[in-house]
């Protein structure tokens, strides 16, 4: 029995070092791809980490591309042109309104989903504490913009269809083939725009390496730390760890961008990941 636990205890901790270790390195590659976007903007970034993602996840999951039926090839291609809008519409809004805003707006997809259909009077709380929370970050001042928070909204949106499609794909897909055809789908819709944001404003080598950077360190490494942490995490326990992401983000802001954020937006954000840890927290 003493063996049992320990090793139980050591896939635990195993599990919580893969969920910091995925959280921290999305957020990090966040911040390092924004280092490139006074030389590539944010769709050269953007088009440059789908094409990672796509080598990744075509590397591991080898989709059988051939033997896919119209059944299985429309959500995937939704789910192609959702995933690659929702980190443009994010990487836009971090560009403006910098990462922990950006990612803070963007976590009211999940939430939303979340709280859907939901008739809990916690989770009405939590409605309530989120939109308060947004009500905050997107108050009227003189330094607001609103352009950056509705990217931030859009990628939100997105990340909501992004969740609702993976259902679909994945029941109708086996493994993570159709993940990886998404990915494909979205990486060829970036060729021609890699190509004019090239043409326009040729690349210096050190934005081509944060650029590749951000790719593997927002998608590689997350997708396969995920993989192996939930073999060892219950699902409710990984989706409560996410609900810091924003939090983790606008430390990668600070640290590595030099984007500080005061006191109000501090607390918005920590209504937004109260709220999403809450919800998460008391599902059964």
């Amino acid at each position: 029995m003493a063996g049992m636990a320990g090793m139980a205890g050591m896939a635990g901790m195993a599990g919580m070092a893969g969920m910091a270790g995925s959280g921290l390195s999305n957020q990090a590659g966040a911040a390092v791809g924004a280092l490139a976007f006074p030389v590539l903007g944010p769709v050269g970034v953007v088009a440059v980490r789908q094409y990672v993602a796509a080598l990744v996840l075509l590397a591991v999951a080898r989709p059988r591309l051939r033997a896919f039926t119209w059944r299985q090839w429309w959500p995937v291609l939704l789910l192609g042109g959702v995933f690659g809008t929702m980190n443009l519409s994010l990487y836009s809004a971090a560009d403006r309104i910098g990462l922990g805003l950006a990612v803070t707006l963007e976590f009211l997809g999940p939430l939303t989903i979340a709280l859907a259909g939901s008739r809990r009077r916690l989770d009405a709380g939590c409605a309530v504490l989120a939109g308060a929370g947004v009500v905050v970050l997107m108050r009227p001042r003189p330094s607001a913009d609103y352009a950056g928070m509705a990217l931030g909204l859009a990628a939100a949106c997105c990340w909501a269809s992004y969740i609702l499609l993976n259902r679909v794909v994945g029941r109708r897909v086996p493994g993570a083939q159709g993940a990886a055809a998404a990915s494909a789908v979205s990486a060829l819709a970036f060729v021609p725009v890699g190509v004019a944001v090239a043409a326009a404003h040729p690349p210096t080598a050190g934005a081509v390496l944060c650029a590749v950077t951000a790719g593997v360190l927002s998608s590689a490494v997350p997708y396969l730390a995920d993989l192996l942490t939930l073999r060892h995490v219950p699902a409710q326990t990984f989706g409560l760890f996410m609900s810091v992401n924003p939090v983790l983000a606008a430390l990668a802001g600070w640290a590595i961008l030099g984007q500080g954020l005061g006191t109000a937006e501090w607390a918005g954000i920590a209504a937004v990941v109260a709220a999403n840890a809450a919800s998460l927290a008391t599902q059964r």
